[in-house]
């Protein structure tokens, strides 16, 4: 299939009423930390919260009037939904996606605040894919794929238009990727028009099918096996981009859940940027030293904000956790009168700032006349952490760290 630049131009052109300019930010923080000229192309910031709007209204205007009075069918975990549904409600087309069961409720109410009709099944975008197109099958919708498709390619290589223009000398490029549409796109455009460019691509290593595709040169259909990152959790890649992928990007590597939520968090406080997983993936990578980019000017792709508070909460509790900023405690104490107050005194004495206290003393395993109190606290670091609790067993308390 023969790709080139004027298709990505002319879907520059398509969408120009429809896609936001997307802010290119560099950032003091990343680049310190580094290394590396550090920029962020928040595509967070899209309509829709992602850059799967350029691909799938692409696609669809590029449809037929046959096609498009068939109504358009898609499956997603959720940003492509979004995209597929908002553009199918811009030109007046019928939109049923189906979404894995457990994906984001934010992602769910918003394909059908576009006026999608959503159906769940399967746990996982590929088991997604196989209903819609038993659905495409027994309706005659015209399918709209997240990513195996010429148009959503070029589409989502609009990205690379706007990173040139925004960056001239800009040496490499960070992009994360599940099916690979976003990767071989930026890819394709960037190669085009300046080879010297690098691109590397960035998968969860809970979802490595492109990782294992374009190191052993096999597409060897490996399931997902889940990740955080749920807008790359996709076990069977395209074949129209792993071609690219295979003739365009210079590297692929992985992150882990871990690494990817500690950047996440690094975002949201450093730069006050919302990411969901996958679209703090490629940060991920730059920030725990996968690529060599010391000196270079370098953008990290942060595809998308579609991210529900449930998670986003977990995020920060346990990145407050790891970093040495909250401390749960457990201990028993007596009880009688001035127990509480002495320890919450020396607690407070510490410089912490008490978040909550739990006390109880009808817990079974407590022994008559003591009382079992849970503390969490607000520390510095782990260095602050260790001075808490050597001053409470220093006091004479028993700790357990929760």
């Amino acid at each position: 299939m023969i790709f080139n630049i004027d298709q990505v131009k002319e879907a520059r052109e398509r969408m120009k009423e429809v896609i936001h300019l997307t802010p290119l930010d560099y950032s003091h923080t990343f680049s310190r930390l580094t290394g590396a000229n550090l920029y962020l192309k928040l595509e967070n910031m899209q309509k829709t919260g992602s850059f799967k709007i350029r691909g799938a209204y692409n696609k669809i205007s590029a449809l037929s009037e046959e096609e498009k009075s068939r109504g358009v069918i898609a499956a997603s975990a959720g940003n492509h939904a979004q995209g597929v549904a908002y553009a199918a409600s811009r030109s007046g087309l019928k939109a049923t996606i189906v979404m894995p069961e457990g994906s984001p409720i934010t992602k769910i109410m918003a394909s059908r605040g576009y006026g999608a009709e959503v159906t769940l099944s399967g746990k996982d975008y590929d088991q997604s894919y196989i209903k819609a197109r038993e659905i495409q099958e027994a309706t005659g919708a015209t399918y709209i794929h997240g990513f195996d498709d010429p148009c959503v390619i070029m589409g989502q290589g609009t990205l690379a238009l706007e990173i040139l223009d925004q960056l001239p000398n800009v040496d490499a490029v960070v992009v994360p990727a599940g099916g690979g549409g976003l990767l071989s796109g930026i890819a394709l455009v960037m190669k085009s028009i300046k080879p010297g460019i690098k691109v590397f691509g960035v998968q969860s290593s809970g979802a490595p099918a492109i990782f294992r595709c374009f190191k052993t040169g096999e597409n060897d259909g490996l399931c997902a096996l889940g990740t955080l990152a749920d807008g790359i959790n996709v076990g069977c890649p395209g074949e129209i981009t792993l071609d690219l992928i295979r003739k365009y990007v210079d590297d692929m590597v992985l992150v882990d859940d871990e690494e990817i939520s500690q950047a996440m968090l690094m975002l949201l406080e450093r730069t006050k940027v919302v990411s969901e997983g996958a679209g703090a993936a490629a940060l991920a990578a730059v920030l725990h030293g996968r690529l060599k980019l010391g000196g270079l000017n370098v953008v990290a792709l942060v595809s998308g904000g579609n991210i529900d508070v449930n998670i986003l909460s977990t995020i920060i509790e346990r990145g407050l956790v790891k970093s040495g900023r909250r401390l749960l405690i457990r201990t028993i104490i007596p009880d009688r009168p001035g127990s509480l107050q002495k320890i919450v005194s020396l607690v407070a004495d510490q410089q912490v700032n008490i978040i909550s206290i739990v006390h109880d003393r009808s817990r079974l395993k407590v022994p008559i006349k003591k009382a079992e109190v849970e503390f969490v606290l607000e520390t510095m670091n782990r260095d602050h952490i260790e001075k808490v609790k050597a001053a409470l067993i220093s006091a004479g308390f028993d700790i357990e760290t929760i």
